[in-house]
């Protein structure tokens, strides 16, 4: 026989269980909608983000992410400014541009800690270096793309209008290939692996390195900041967005970390995605876009103060922007925030980049 004492609790048990069945027990809350408007098309470029929607890190923030690709048509400053995104990726440069025309964007994580951009020239030209340049027909790409070529023009003081030839460059690199140019511009994880995966006509083998040689920017000390996250000053004046923020930066971190340790499976992340490119050409992108984000010193995202007043000293020069942009271009409040809540190494500062072989075509 039970105690009289017990019925009572028995029957708290019950109720609390039928209240529950009722769906009494508090509803979990709304994933928080937010979109990231990529700056290029689907590639592994941005496969820190496909891994942290496809490993659930967004999930583990209470995140529903929605990832749009770019294209030559698409200005992601426009479409964060326009609402039609809440995020987007794009060059630091482009960003300043845009805050002096008069839209509020803020640089909230620069993931790029380095510069993928390069001109290249080949070895057998005869030409050395950048002030072999003289006389030459050197390409680039414009529109905002040609200002760490300019600036390291000026740093061995050549006149671009007088002392060579700027040719305006197309989105491959047939000109180099069919040396109507002396050099052309490169990023190192896209058009300088084309070059490298085309064919030399005089050997019938694939280009080597060694077939190239290539200035590299931040050698030059002449290379501005790239790929960074950015949203508008009045996405952020809201406190429940400024907290969405920095949980998007941690489950985007979280996913460049990931694809820092685990690139082989990001390469498969993006190629699930349907890429325009081949798998050999997404493995070598995916090492060498590795590269741009490690080691970061200050924590993955986190302005370096050095590079940002590089990066606008150049766009002053060139006339990308008049004046210096206002203190608030860029925060990195949100960033360190979250890099503090991350577990994982967020620095990177032993990695080491892996060696990834050349695919004719890229496939």
């Amino acid at each position: 026989m039970k105690p009289k004492w017990m019925l009572p609790a028995l029957w708290i048990v019950v109720l609390s269980l039928i209240v529950t069945a009722c769906g009494g027990a508090p509803a979990a809350k709304a994933k928080d909608k937010v979109t990231l408007q990529l700056k290029w098309v689907t590639q592994s470029q941005f496969a820190g983000y496909y891994a942290a929607k496809e490993k659930g890190f967004y999930d583990a923030e209470n995140l529903d992410v929605t990832i749009q690709p770019g294209g030559p048509d698409i200005i992601p400053e426009q479409v964060v400014a326009g609402g039609a995104a809440q995020f987007g990726i794009d060059w630091l440069p482009s960003l300043l541009s845009a805050r002096e025309q008069g839209t509020p964007l803020v640089n909230i994580a620069q993931v790029f800690q380095y510069s993928g951009m390069r001109e290249i020239f080949w070895k057998d030209s005869g030409l050395m270096g950048v002030p072999d340049f003289k006389g030459k027909k050197v390409a680039v790409w414009l529109g905002g793309n040609e200002f760490e070529l300019l600036a390291t023009l000026n740093k061995y003081k050549l006149d671009k209008d007088k002392d060579l030839t700027i040719v305006q460059q197309p989105f491959d690199m047939n000109l180099l290939l069919n040396r109507q140019v002396d050099a052309a511009a490169a990023m190192t994880y896209n058009e300088y692996a084309q070059v490298l995966e085309s064919t030399n006509p005089k050997t019938g083998q694939l280009y080597k390195p060694e077939d190239l040689v290539v200035v590299d920017f931040n050698k030059e000390g002449t290379a501005m900041l790239e790929d960074g996250i950015f949203t508008t000053e009045a996405f952020l004046k809201d406190a429940n967005n400024q907290d969405i923020a920095t949980r998007f930066l941690k489950a985007s971190f979280r996913g460049w970390i990931y694809c820092r340790d685990n690139w082989k499976d990001c390469v498969e992340i993006v190629l699930k995605q349907g890429p325009t490119l081949g798998r050999g050409h997404m493995t070598w992108q995916m090492n060498e876009i590795n590269k741009l984000v490690w080691p970061s010193p200050n924590g993955i995202g986190v302005m370096d103060a050095k590079l940002y007043q590089q990066t606008v000293a150049i766009a002053k020069n060139f006339g990308v922007i008049k004046q210096d942009p206002s203190p608030n271009a860029y925060t990195t409040q949100y960033a360190e925030a979250a890099v503090k809540t991350i577990s994982e190494d967020a620095k990177g500062l032993n990695w080491q980049a892996a060696t990834v072989e050349v695919t004719a075509g890229g496939k």
